[in-house]
C-alpha cells in the first residue's frame, strides 16, 4: 500500500458541500464508449479458463435488476437520459441524486478545494437503477480506470464470502434450526479511508453555484474507485474484531464468535447473521446496525439475489424470478420445454471460421446468465453449461442453438429448488467421477465431484483436465485427489467453527484408484502419475478423508462429467437435493 504522500493537501473550501449548494442543471461528460475487447484476448482465456474467464462470461449474464420491461437498461442510462424525461420524473430521479449527495456529505467524503497543480483529476458519472420495491437509487461512482497505478492506487484486491461456504452455513444452520436475520449496509463504500491523495471532479448537472471550477479532494473510498472494496473490507474487519468476532482463514467473508455461537456472512455489503439463540442474535445485529447504517431485512428472505424460504425445518433456496427474467430475455416464453440440459449424445465441435460480433455478444450473454444460475441453485446443469462455455470466444450458431436448449430445460423446471433438509439430519459424505479421453479434439478428460450436507449438496465442480491420462484408473485417481482437497477444506472451516468431524467418506466408483490412494505401492503402469495427486494418500492416512466403493449407476457425480441421458439424469438429479417447490 502507497503510504500518505508527503505534500500537504490542497486548502479546502468547505468541510462539506451541502446538497443545496448543488446546482441543478445538465453538465456536459465525455461519452464513455465499450470496445469490443481483443479477441485474441479472448481466445487465449478460453484456453486457459480459470477465474478470469468465468468473470469474463458472469460479466454478460443478463442483470439482476428490475423486472419492469420498460426499464430493462436503467443501469445504461445516463444523466442526459434523465433530463430528457417529463418534469415529474426528472424530480424524481434527480431527487435519487441529492439523497446520495446527501449522504456522501454526512460520511465527510470529500471536501471542495481548487484543482491542484501537476495532479490528474479522476472523472465520475450518475448509475441509476429501479429497485424491485419500485425505489429509485441513484449512485454517484468514479471513473476508477482513469486512476494511474502507483499514484492513486496500490493494492486492490478483497475478499468476498464463497458461495459454497454460504450453501454450507445454510446446511449447517437446517441441521442445527439456526435462525438467520439478513441486513444490507447502505454506502458501504463510503466507510473505507482512504491511504491515497485523490481529487475527483464535482457530479455532472450538481455543480456549485458560483464555485463551478473546484474538484472534490476525497477523504473516503467511493464507489469506483480501484481500492474502495479493499478500504470497505478492512474498515469491517476491523469492526468485527471490535464486536468480538474471527475472522476465518479458511473464508476470509465468514466471521465467528465462539462465546456467543453466532456466525456471520459478508459479502460486501449483504450480510446474514446466524445462530441458535435469537436474542443474542438480534443483539449483536443491532450492535453492528449502531456502527453502520443499515436497512435491517428482517428474517432472511434472499441474499445474493437468491430466495430463502423455510418450512417444516427444511431450507430452500431458489432463483426463479432471475430465470424467468432470463427466460423472457431470450423470448422463449413459448418455447418447448427440454427433458434435459444437452440432447443425448450432443459433443460440440469447434467453430470452423470466425464468428460474428452479434453472434459472440449474445452466446456470451447466454453463457454468462446460466453460469449465474447454475453457480447460485442449479448445478443440475453445471456439466452442459461448462461444457458450452469453452466455446464462448468463437461460438457458432448450433452452439448458440445447444446454450437456448439449456433455456429450454430450465423453462421446464422453473421452480426447482436446492432443500436442505433438517430434520433428514443427512450426514456429511462427497462423491468424486471422471471420463476418460472424452474430448474428440484434445483427448483430455472431465472430473466432478459434489459434497453434501443435510440431504442437498453444497459444493460441487466439473471441469475439463489440463493434461491427457493414459488410463481410466489414473483418471480416477486425479478426481479422487481433487476431491479431497476441497474436504480438506471443509474440515479446516468446521475445525475454525469449533466443530470437529470424524474421517469424511468419499466414495468413487473406480477400485484400481481406490486401491492406489489407499496403498502407498508404486506398480509400473502407475509409476509416473505427478506427485501432486499422491497428496490423497496423505489425507486418508491422518484419517481426514475415507474411501468407499460405489457402484457408477449409483454415483451422482457421474452427471458432472458425462452428458447423460434422460434416465440417468433424473435419477442422478433427484440425488442432488434438487426438489420442486412453489410458495404458491
Amino acid at each position: 500500500m502507497v503510504g500518505k504522500p508527503g505534500s500537504s493537501r490542497t486548502k479546502p473550501v468547505t468541510p462539506s458541500v451541502p446538497p443545496g449548494g448543488f446546482s441543478d442543471g445538465p453538465e456536459s461528460e465525455d461519452p464513455q464508449t465499450d470496445s469490443e475487447g481483443d479477441v485474441d484476448d479472448l481466445l487465449r482465456l478460453a484456453r486457459e479458463g480459470g477465474v478470469e474467464f468465468l468473470n469474463q462470461l458472469l460479466a454478460k449474464a443478463v442483470p439482476p435488476d428490475s423486472e419492469t420491461p420498460d426499464t430493462a437498461n436503467v443501469r445504461e442510462w445516463t444523466f442526459r437520459d434523465i433530463i430528457k424525461m417529463p418534469k415529474a420524473a426528472q424530480q424524481e430521479w434527480k431527487q435519487a441524486c441529492r439523497e446520495e449527495l446527501d449522504s456522501l456529505c454526512r460520511h465527510k467524503v470529500f471536501e471542495l478545494v481548487d484543482p491542484p497543480k501537476g495532479r490528474k483529476v479522476i472523472k465520475n458519472r450518475w448509475v441509476f437503477d429501479l429497485k424491485s420495491d419500485g425505489r429509485k437509487k441513484a449512485r454517484l461512482v468514479a471513473k476508477g480506470f482513469s486512476q494511474v497505478e502507483g499514484i492513486d492506487y496500490d493494492a486492490i484486491f478483497s475478499p468476498v464470502v464463497w458461495f459454497e461456504t454460504v450453501w454450507l452455513m445454510i446446511a449447517l444452520a437446517a441441521l442445527k434450526n439456526w435462525h438467520i436475520t439478513g441486513l444490507d449496509v447502505k454506502t458501504a463504500f463510503l466507510y473505507g479511508e482512504l491511504d491515497e491523495e485523490l481529487y475527483m471532479e464535482q457530479p455532472e448537472g450538481f455543480k456549485v453555484k458560483g464555485q463551478e471550477g473546484k474538484v472534490l479532494c476525497l477523504k473516503r473510498a467511493i464507489y469506483g474507485l480501484k481500492q474502495a472494496a479493499l478500504a470497505w473490507w478492512k474498515a469491517l474487519d476491523k469492526s468485527m474484531g471490535e464486536l468480538g468476532f474471527t475472522r476465518l482463514r479458511s473464508d476470509s467473508g465468514l466471521f465467528v464468535n465462539k462465546d456467543q455461537s453466532i456466525v456471520v456472512i459478508v459479502y460486501v455489503d449483504d450480510v446474514l447473521f446466524l445462530g441458535a439463540d435469537k436474542k443474542k442474535l438480534l443483539n449483536t445485529k443491532e450492535l453492528f446496525m449502531k456502527r453502520w447504517e443499515c436497512r435491517d431485512l428482517g428474517d432472511a428472505q434472499e441474499f445474493l439475489r437468491m430466495r430463502i424460504r423455510r418450512k417444516d425445518g427444511k431450507i430452500y433456496l431458489d432463483q426463479s424470478a432471475y430465470l424467468q427474467k432470463v427466460i423472457e430475455r431470450f423470448n422463449l416464453q413459448n418455447a418447448k420445454p427440454a427433458p434435459t440440459p444437452l440432447p443425448e449424445g450432443y459433443q460440440p465441435s469447434p467453430a470452423k471460421e470466425n464468428a460474428s460480433a452479434t453472434l459472440r455478444s449474445k452466446y456470451q450473454q447466454v453463457i454468462g446468465s446460466l453460469l449465474y444460475i447454475m453457480l447460485g441453485t442449479r448445478p443440475d446443469i453445471a456439466f452442459a453449461v461448462t461444457k458450452l462455455s469453452q466455446f464462448a470466444s468463437n461460438p457458432t450458431e448450433e452452439h448458440l442453438g445447444k446454450a437456448l436448449y439449456i433455456c429450454r430445460y430450465l423453462l421446464g423446471t422453473p421452480d426447482y429448488a436446492l432443500v436442505y433438509d433438517g430434520p433428514g439430519n443427512g450426514s456429511l459424505l462427497a462423491y468424486a467421477d471422471s471420463d476418460w479421453a472424452s474430448d474428440p479434439n484434445t483427448r483430455k478428460f472431465t472430473s466432478g465431484y459434489v459434497v453434501k450436507l443435510a440431504s442437498a449438496i453444497f459444493s460441487w465442480n466439473t471441469r475439463v483436465q489440463k493434461t491427457v491420462v493414459l488410463s481410466f484408473t489414473k483418471a480416477e485417481y486425479m478426481s479422487l485427489s481433487d476431491t479431497s482437497r476441497q474436504l480438506v477444506w471443509v474440515r479446516n472451516l468446521f475445525s475454525e467453527l469449533g466443530i470437529e468431524l470424524a474421517p469424511i467418506p468419499l466414495f468413487g466408483d473406480n477400485q484400481g484408484s481406490i486401491f492406489i490412494a489407499s496403498n502407498p505401492v508404486q506398480e509400473k503402469r502407475s509409476k509416473h502419475i505427478d506427485l501432486r495427486y499422491h497428496y490423497i494418500r496423505d489425507v486418508v492416512q491422518d484419517g481426514k478423508v475415507e474411501l468407499f466403493f460405489v457402484e457408477g449407476t449409483q454415483n451422482p457425480a457421474d452427471m458432472f462429467t458425462k452428458n447423460l441421458g434422460r434416465v440417468k439424469f433424473l435419477k442422478f438429479r433427484e440425488q442432488l437435493g434438487l426438489e420442486f417447490y412453489s410458495p404458491k
